[in-house]
């Protein structure tokens, strides 16, 4: 709860503790050195009080990680199948291994790491939810400082005229001139927590930046890697349509021959005209998603649209990872940034209770004045001049119409929602893991499956081409072949492009390895006292539960 304190006490100790007072200050504040003792024996009495004090309401604990053995029925995850082709490898899933926090350097592609370097140094989003981390923790600092006493220094120069008319007296009036320096201190003991309750709301929701920061750096990522196989599917789409229309158009020479030499009727020069010209009518719209998708790859990146890149990704640069760690589920909930956002979302709820069960109890403020006033500035700092005050004050709340009782009982529905929303997040973690393995396991079957309609279909399109040749088929049996090898094509792109989307979809699924990161930026307003303070307890590096899980 006090995580933060020793940063108060370095700039307390900045601004006021460690300045040596001048010969003059000695001297002026020499005649009430045993004030000053009883002043800050008080204070520190106070402060112990306070701190030692129990803090209403309920104290927060993490909830427990479900009680889950797996995230599919069958428990052990089987690898995918194989088959001969580019990114066609068999993946196999290490339960317990860690992940990485540069996850996407798992498919060994210079393009895709420069856009993602490009991304964390230029995407706006990113650089808001860090500033919102930055503000929160200022926040955070600001609210500790109230458990500290104020100190405020006044001045104050005044030039009167006074008539003793105004007391019954006779006489003319006469002008003086007042000089006044006090110190004011006041503190607000802590006593039933309401302050500390503040401050645990404070750092909850600063906790809950930090885990936002997190969310938004593993979507951007992700967003990243999907936008580029994307980009590169169309690409691949758009090569394989090129190679069709040039497959067709060639095939249209040789129904025009056939035409010429008879063996051929006009119907089938004209239908292979037609299907020539709708594969070209498919060309615009794939051309069109590729230019839109590389609209969004740019924005991710912070680029306008005009300037576009000279690199081009492609699928044959990527390489599937053939060894996918999967987290076990009781590490999936300390992993996931939504997970802990809404977390510390659930613990700001528990703090509010606090805070609105110590509204309804005694307040209590001290206060006090040290200085000095005199009608000459010479005579200011003599013992003459001394002028002090000290005053105790307490507020305990009769009747404010039920409203301190009903804002309590606001917050503790608040919690309730809290708890279900926090539930409902869990939940949602691993349905997306059980997604991507379920989607990795069935895009391998599916690849497998399609890879052999292509080669089905090639070898039907070859021999329908020779036999169309020799006038033992008909034309129409030569299209469908033309079309079944162009669906096959276009789905064996496709279905190779599904298996690094969903792999990165996993890697996002669980957590992306935020807490391998090296690359936090610090505060650059106030210096973090324990920048490791949010990592995930069961896998911060260097710990035998990381070691453990990274072999």
């Amino acid at each position: 709860m006090f995580g933060q304190w020793r940063v108060g006490q370095w700039h307390f100790a900045q601004g006021l503790g460690r300045r040596r007072p001048s010969a003059l200050a000695r001297q002026a504040f020499g005649v009430r050195g045993f004030a000053v003792f009883a002043s800050k024996a008080t204070v520190a009495a106070l402060s112990l009080l306070a701190l030692s004090a129990c803090a209403v309401g309920p104290d927060f604990a993490a909830p427990p990680a479900p009680q889950v053995s797996g995230y599919t029925p069958e428990g052990q995850l089987a690898a995918t199948t194989s088959v001969d082709i580019a990114s066609g490898a068999a993946q196999k899933f290490d339960i317990g291994r860690d992940i990485p926090g540069e996850w996407w350097k798992v498919f060994h592609s210079k393009e895709l790491d420069g856009l993602i370097a490009e991304a964390l140094q230029a995407n706006p989003s990113l650089q808001a939810a860090q500033a919102a981390l930055w503000q929160a923790k200022e926040n955070l600092y600001a609210q500790e400082g109230k458990l500290m006493p104020q100190l405020d220094a006044n001045g104050s120069a005044t030039r009167e005229q006074f008539s003793p008319a105004e007391f019954g007296g006779t006489g003319p009036p006469f002008i003086f001139n007042l000089f006044q320096t006090t110190v004011n201190v006041s503190f607000s003991p802590d006593v039933f927590g309401g302050q500390r309750r503040m401050i645990e709301t404070q750092s909850a929701l600063a906790d809950y930046q930090r885990f936002q920061l997190e969310a938004t750096y593993l979507t951007l990522t992700a967003n990243v890697v999907t936008a580029a196989v994307q980009e590169a599917s169309l690409r691949g789409q758009i090569d394989a349509t090129l190679d069709i229309i040039k497959s067709e158009t060639d095939e249209l020479t040789v129904v025009r021959n056939q035409f010429d030499a008879g063996a051929a009727a006009k119907t089938d020069v004209l239908t292979q005209q037609s299907e020539v010209a709708t594969s070209q009518a498919t060309l615009p719209p794939l051309q069109k998603q590729l230019e839109q998708q590389r609209h969004v790859l740019l924005a991710l990146i912070g680029r306008f649209p005009n300037d576009a890149r000279n690199d081009h990704l492609t699928l044959a640069s990527l390489r599937l990872p053939t060894n996918l760690p999967v987290s076990l589920p009781s590490q999936l909930v300390e992993q996931r940034p939504d997970v802990r956002s809404a977390q510390a979302q659930l613990h700001q709820a528990s703090a509010q209770i606090g805070v609105a069960i110590a509204n309804r109890l005694p307040q209590f403020t001290l206060t006090g004045d040290y200085g000095s006033a005199a009608v000459t500035t010479a005579a200011l700092f003599t013992p003459s001049a001394l002028i002090w005050s000290a005053a105790a004050s307490g507020t305990q709340p009769i009747f404010h119409g039920f409203t301190l009782l009903h804002q309590q009982r606001a917050a503790e529905a608040a919690y309730d929602q809290a708890g279900a929303q926090y539930r409902g997040t869990v939940l949602t973690a691993f349905q997306n893991v059980a997604d991507a393995l379920r989607a990795l396991q069935l895009d391998a079957a599916t690849l497998r499956a399609q890879r052999a309609a292509l080669r089905a279909a090639s070898e039907t399109l070859d021999l329908s081409r020779g036999q169309y040749r020799l006038g033992a088929i008909t034309y129409l049996t030569l299209l469908n072949a033309q079309r079944s090898y162009q669906q096959a094509l276009l789905a064996v792109v496709q279905a190779q492009a599904a298996r690094y989307a969903d792999t990165a979809a996993l890697f996002q699924a669980l957590g992306g390895g935020w807490w391998n990161r090296a690359d936090v930026a610090p505060n650059p307003y106030t210096p973090d006292p324990d920048p490791a303070a949010v990592a995930a307890p069961n896998t911060v590096p260097g710990t035998p539960a990381a070691k453990e899980a990274g072999q």
